[in-house]
């Protein structure tokens, strides 16, 4: 595993913001990821906690947009964003649409050719980017959480349900709750999974609930003015699936809010907050 390279950082709360790339073997190319690490980390090891962005977003966008970085300081948490899907190996179409290949990787490991060859953001998700932020930064990794936004809230909900105890906190914004039964699932999973449904239900966190996976509880926030929740998001059959499984789900829904950054900013503490209560604990 080769060290990462740092391309800025910038200081931030008392802590520092780092933008990174690295050698990724589970990609086959180059990766890149933004750090942001507490001024705690000065004294002693921290949690870790990965948020994973949404379509079109880079290792960028939550850390200039979200507004996280001053409660991450508060509760000393290390936040950890990596970009959204290869980059450096190029592949037929992969930039034809915005909603598949560049910039949406979907968190998941293809299957189908080509992009079985370097689209396995599951596995740098799960394994790769944690053993690399344990080596070279001050994180406590017995302490990890995950979170996302949209297609970063379907992967962070999948990872959490498919690595029982890697994850102690979990929660989502407007996530892709039932990635088979929308659109834009439909089109990633065809292309890098294939036409076998059988093979998407393992990369679909409703699916994943109603077959017995289980994970932390579920922190969920909706807006109900957003632009895609009838048509692709589908919150509510997750919520079923929950239901009827036993998986603990708060799923807070919100008048007024639409699908971007600035119902992202509104609500962060809250989730800063849920993921420090578990991993500061201990």
């Amino acid at each position: 595993m080769t060290a990462p390279v740092l391309r800025s950082k910038h200081r931030a709360f008392e802590g520092e913001v780092g933008f990174y790339s690295h050698a990724s073997s589970e990609i086959g190319g180059e990766m890149r990821f933004s750090v942001f690490v507490p001024p705690q980390a000065a004294e002693r090891p921290v949690p870790v906690l990965v948020y994973l962005a949404g379509l079109t977003c880079t290792e960028e966008t939550f850390m200039t947009k979200a507004g996280a970085l001053g409660h991450a300081a508060e509760f000393g948490l290390m936040l950890v964003a990596p970009d959204t899907s290869p980059r450096d190996r190029r592949y037929p179409g992969d930039d034809a649409s915005w909603d598949f290949g560049l910039g949406a990787g979907f968190y998941l490991d293809a299957t189908a050719a080509p992009w079985r060859d370097g689209y396995r953001m599951h596995a740098y998700v799960t394994r790769e980017l944690p053993e690399l932020i344990g080596r070279h930064f001050p994180a406590r990794r017995s302490a990890m959480g995950i979170f996302g936004h949209s297609m970063g809230g379907h992967g962070a909900l999948v990872a959490a349900l498919r690595n029982p105890g890697l994850y102690r906190s979990v929660s989502a914004f407007a996530p892709i709750a039932a990635p088979s039964q929308c659109p834009w699932g439909q089109k990633a999973f065809g292309n890098y999974l294939g036409p076998d449904q059988a093979a998407w239900a393992e990369w679909d966190a409703t699916a994943l609930v109603e077959q017995g996976a289980r994970c932390p509880e579920l922190l969920i926030d909706q807006g109900e003015a957003d632009q895609f929740l009838a048509r692709e998001l589908h919150p509510h059959l997750l919520e079923a699936a929950c239901k009827a499984g036993g998986q603990p789900l708060t799923l807070r829904r919100h008048a007024g809010y639409d699908h971007g950054y600035y119902f992202i900013s509104s609500f962060i503490a809250d989730h800063i907050r849920h993921h420090a209560g578990t991993l500061n604990r201990g």
